[in-house]
């Protein structure tokens, strides 16, 4: 079906989903909306990034295709744009770029979700039959996991869910802290026939993260494993767990339940106590149920990040059309609350990732959908710039407020690369120890994204490069210190290492999303990926400035930049 014809077909259904979804806030007050501020303006809301019309969201649920349709769930205030009366929202697309809006799946109606429908995912059971386990709040403030399934199968849309009154079918039993035991996992099936299933969780009385096990035989009636499938102490509530296999070589994605050989599985947690996504490649003992972390992947704080920025409670599905693995991750404000409110809307979905497993085994590599490249307008090209030491370039020719840019930087020299000390082992805190505005030897070089004519205003995408005792350690950092004139807003560096071989070819690549308040930045064909949210004052609309920079003493050269103004696509009634 071609998206006019979606369109077109939902057209009555869109006029009644949306009401009802969407102007339950139309009471809000803009108390504190001047005029003359970029708030006023709309200059913040984002241009092709997933977002309602307005109010709150936060966790991507239950992404999946079903009957030639993309479906995408996600937590929703429809009364605010403050975290609370929080809902399952539900939007459709054909290409996972344009969306339509209809009526929320899941709401508070029962006694086991009275007090809230929290994350969750699906599973497309044998039949092509969805379904969905989600947490709910019952009377007593306890965390249970329910099971919710289309009303009608023939509906491709998906439009009407039932919560069955047999609900919950997980409860927290002994040794589960009910207060901390939520977000289930697509379920999988094992050789033997039987579905399992993931809850995060913490051990009560400690800071043990733990990611439950269930085992089922028919999807309700559910019973816990002896031991967690993984868990490690100190690392607090792992919320929103995720996983599923990655094949050893090539990209294609695959299904949930596949295991086999030449297969690796990943499993993502999202840690409550510093609100990042962390993920661990190793080996899934399917008979013992046991994930075993490989020596390269540490499982804590300090091991591998999908994304090094404002990018949270992360979820994949797997798209059998395409035999590939895609990412959803949720990326909030870092404005103030007030102004939340005044610009009546809170919280985006990052651009959907192809995610795969990198050739060195080591890491998982991300990239932009291909069907975001449809959205691709004027552009321009650059080929074989140099960019002096200490200098900075405008790159002109192109609106640059919402873009893609990639750019490949040749670096002729690395012997002019500062020494590493080996206690730098925080890149986001190195990042704020050698900002962009720093002054180096190999870097910082990279762009300045959302720049007022002046330079007054600029977020810093960059790259530094430095000697180690055997290899050269290569830092990708977003700097958003002076990325806005208003003083109150928190302007975090963030930072990532970037796992390449530098000296082998000595070329380093970027490509940088712009979205008017978001930019979404993947370095060295997405191995490292930045995620950040700026606010400018004039550095907005057309007095949004594209720049090449290098702030040190080695030139670089620019040996291909390709920038693109992009289109707003169909975005929720919008």
């Amino acid at each position: 079906m071609e998206l006019s014809k979606l369109t077109k077909c939902l057209s009555m259904v869109i006029l009644v989903c949306f009401s009802f979804s969407f102007m339950e806030a139309s009471h809000v007050v803009y108390h504190t909306q001047l005029t003359s501020s970029p708030l006023s303006k709309g200059a913040y809301r984002t241009g092709y990034h997933f977002q309602p019309p307005m109010n709150w969201i936060n966790d991507p649920n239950g992404p999946m295709y079903y009957k030639g349709i993309y479906h995408l769930f996600y937590q929703y205030n429809p009364e605010g744009a403050q975290w609370g009366n929080i809902v399952w929202a539900h939007s459709i697309s054909l290409d996972l770029i344009n969306w339509v809006p209809l009526q929320p799946a899941i709401y508070r109606s029962k006694p086991f979700d009275i007090n809230g429908c929290w994350s969750g995912s699906a599973t497309i059971l044998p039949g092509n039959k969805p379904a969905i386990l989600y947490t709910g709040i019952d009377p007593d403030n306890r965390q249970v996991q329910n099971l919710a399934i289309p009303k009608n199968l023939s509906d491709p849309f998906l439009r009407e869910w039932l919560k069955p009154d047999y609900n919950p079918v997980i409860n927290p039993g002994p040794g589960i802290n009910a207060t901390a035991f939520r977000d289930p996992t697509t379920a999988w099936m094992g050789s033997d026939g039987h579905w399992r299933v993931l809850l995060g969780s913490r051990k009560p009385g400690t800071l043990r993260g733990e990611a439950v096990l269930y085992r089922s035989r028919d999807f309700v009636k559910w019973v816990k494993a002896k031991h967690p499938l993984h868990s490690l102490r100190d690392t607090g509530m792992w919320e929103c767990p995720d996983f599923f296999p990655v094949a050893v070589n090539g990209m294609k994605g695959l299904d949930t339940s596949e295991n086999r050989e030449g297969v690796k599985h990943v499993l993502k947690v999202s840690l409550d106590l510093t609100r990042s996504d962390h993920y661990t490649i190793g080996t899934y003992d399917a008979g013992k149920d046991r994930f075993v972390a490989e020596n390269s992947s540490d499982d804590d704080s300090t091991g591998l990040r999908y994304d090094y920025g404002n990018f949270y409670a992360s979820k994949t599905f797997f798209d059998p059309v395409e035999r590939r693995r895609i990412l959803w991750g949720w990326s909030n404000e870092s404005d103030t609350p007030q102004d939340d409110t005044a610009k009546g809307w809170s919280g985006i979905q990052t651009i959907p990732r192809s995610i795969w497993l990198d050739v060195n085994g080591r890491q998982l590599v991300q990239w932009p959908i291909k069907e975001l490249d449809a959205l691709r307008g004027k552009g321009i090209h650059l080929y074989n710039t140099v960019v002096k030491s200490r200098s900075h370039d405008e790159i002109k020719g192109i609106s640059s407020a919402q873009a893609d840019v990639e750019i490949s930087f040749d670096v002729p020299s690395l012997e002019k690369a500062e020494p590493f000390d080996p206690t730098w082992t925080d890149p986001q805190v190195l990042c704020g120890l050698k900002g962009a505005y720093v002054n180096g030897g190999v870097g910082p070089f990279g762009l300045l994204v959302l720049a007022s004519a002046d330079m007054e205003e600029k977020t810093a995408v960059f790259i530094r490069i430095f000697k180690a005792s055997n290899k050269h350690v290569v830092l990708m950092c977003h700097d958003s210190s002076k990325s806005s004139a208003r003083p109150e807003l928190w302007k975090q560096s963030f930072g990532g290492f970037v796992d390449v071989d530098v000296e082998k070819g000595k070329k380093i690549s970027l490509r940088s999303l712009i979205d008017n308040s978001v930019v979404e930045s993947f370095g060295a064909g997405g191995k490292t990926c930045i995620t950040s949210r700026v606010y400018p004052v004039n550095a907005i609309g057309a007095g949004a400035h594209l720049f090449a920079f290098n702030n040190g003493e080695q030139d670089v050269r620019i040996e291909n930049l390709t920038a693109w103004e992009m289109k707003k696509p169909l975005m929720n009634g919008l």
